[in-house]
């Protein structure tokens, strides 16, 4: 993203909803499958994460938790 990374957005998102109430489902879909970005996705906020190459059956187990 040329503005912000994913973590910096998800902060963003994290505090606009402290306003708001309302809690917006992120999953983190990232290149990067060290254990270490993943603690990191999860702290800054993310409700799950998922590493590529995506494996679609994962993403729809993972999509069926939040909606």
């Amino acid at each position: 993203m040329p503005e912000m990374d994913g973590i910096q957005a998800i902060r963003h998102i994290r505090e606009t909803e402290k306003e708001s109430g309302q809690h917006l489902p992120v999953i983190a879909l990232t290149a990067h499958a060290m254990e270490e970005h993943r603690n990191q996705c999860l702290l800054a906020g993310m409700d799950d994460f998922l590493a590529k190459p995506l494996d679609v059956e994962e993403l729809f187990a993972v999509m069926k938790k939040y909606v």
